[in-house]
């Protein structure tokens, strides 16, 4: 798979391409990642990207022609965006399931309008708070899909298992010692009854999904989706 970063910092991105999942997806060939150096593709010799918002106001607004001709013609293009719809597992299960997925950073006070109409497929934002760019919210997606390749992550039945497959969160997990300072984990765990066990993971997931995340399952706090 290949993911190519559209962004004016390149060098972000160091250092998360270069450790645990990603560098591994990276080394076993995996994954391919391109970064694209917007300002390549500024305007005049000093790569202008940006320019003053039309009706005022603060801020600058990146431009729509610089962005174009980054974008190439190729892949499936999506604009990190607070306004953008809120990123969710099943959006990078999609993703990983594609040859080539374009990630556009966006930064200042925001992106051309007409670069969402017109150029990318899908607008994501991390969630309800804004960050100075997109390209935080690109890493985090490159490690979400980079652990959803084949042959990267050791143990590829603990992907089935844990947060936001089937729209819950994943059931608490303890190791040892089964007793500190009074702390007990719970008998059940401890009791070598499989179904019994699998029982009770089934009632945590749905239990914490119910107290934490009641949007999963269409309670008051849901999201809607495109």
């Amino acid at each position: 798979m290949l993911i190519r970063i559209v962004t004016i910092f390149p060098e972000f991105f160091a250092s998360p391409l270069g450790v645990s999942i990603v560098a591994r997806a990276l080394e076993s060939e995996s994954l391919r990642i391109e970064l694209i150096d917007l300002r390549e593709h500024g305007k005049g010799t000093h790569r202008q990207v940006d320019d003053a918002p039309f009706g005022g106001g603060p801020g600058m607004v990146m431009m729509i022609e610089p962005i174009d001709r980054a974008l190439g013609d190729s892949g499936h293009r999506v604009l990190l965006t607070p306004a953008g719809a809120r990123l969710r597992q099943d959006d990078l299960e999609r993703w990983a399931g594609i040859d080539e997925l374009v990630l556009i950073c966006g930064r200042y006070e925001g992106v051309d309008e007409r670069v969402a109409e017109n150029l990318v497929d899908d607008e994501v934002s991390l969630g309800d708070f804004v960050l100075a760019g997109g390209e935080a919210a690109a890493a985090a997606i490159i490690e979400g899909i980079a652990r959803l390749l084949p042959g990267v992550v050791g143990n590829e039945e603990s992907i089935k298992s844990e947060s936001f497959r089937d729209g819950l969160l994943e059931e608490p997990q303890y190791t040892r010692p089964s007793s500190y300072k009074g702390w007990e984990v719970p008998e059940v765990l401890l009791s070598g009854d499989h179904a019994r066990i699998e029982r009770w993971r089934a009632e945590q997931r749905r239990r914490r999904t119910a107290e934490r995340r009641p949007d999963l399952l269409g309670g008051d706090s849901a999201v809607a989706r495109p």
